[in-house]
């Protein structure tokens, strides 16, 4: 996968909440970028260019460059932190990458052959989804953008399950996952309409909530 994202940085100077509020208050993002054993290397990046890019499913899942000083780096983003209600993103945590190492990133599920699924397209069943993206493992260079989850063979009341789903090559599911396990959860199923909804497909949050400071 080449790198279609490119963020641009500045470094950080000022540290702690005050500091932090500040910046945000100039549109700007507080972010932390580490890894690879190198010493941890405070941002800033500016809010509108990052939102504008959050548009994009594929900003979550694809390598990214974020160009700061006289250094461009290839970094995955590893954690996001909104705020509560407002439109606005508080901070960023981004992870560099090794082509040679392999790294873990949540990948968004699309759905295909949905309308001609047994389930929906003869027996007026409904869609649920219980996972829109995935963990996987894999390098750098086989990260997909997202996986494709094939329902065609599906009928009503039946599921597919984590470890049924075709993955691209080079790229497996992140822990140890056997089949008919606790953790080889339902991905998708197809429901009665009295028992089932559609969940619509959303750019999924890979990250988990950090520190705003």
């Amino acid at each position: 996968m080449n790198n279609m994202f490119e963020l641009r940085a500045d470094l950080r100077n000022n540290f702690g909440k005050g500091a932090s509020r500040r910046l945000r208050r100039s549109g700007k993002i507080p972010a932390i970028l580490y890894g690879e054993g190198i010493d941890p290397q405070p941002l800033v990046l500016g809010h509108l260019e990052v939102l504008n890019q959050l548009k994009n499913e594929a900003f979550y899942s694809h390598l990214l460059t974020i160009d700061f000083g006289n250094s461009k780096e290839s970094v995955v983003l590893r954690a996001l932190q909104r705020h509560p209600f407002k439109p606005t993103i508080l901070h960023m945590d981004f992870l560099r990458v090794s082509a040679d190492h392999k790294l873990s990133v949540h990948v968004p599920l699309h759905l295909i052959n949905e309308e001609t699924a047994p389930g929906i397209k003869h027996q007026g069943g409904v869609i649920s989804r219980a996972l829109i993206n995935i963990e996987v493992s894999c390098l750098p260079k086989d990260l997909p953008e997202f996986i494709e989850v094939d329902i065609i063979n599906l009928g009503i009341g039946e599921a597919l399950h984590l470890t049924q789903i075709k993955l691209p090559d080079g790229v497996e599911l992140s822990g140890h996952v056997v089949p008919g396990s606790e953790q080889d959860t339902i991905i998708v199923s197809i429901q009665h309409p009295s028992s089932g909804e559609v969940v619509s497909s959303e750019a999924p949050l890979t990250a988990q909530q950090e520190p705003a400071s």
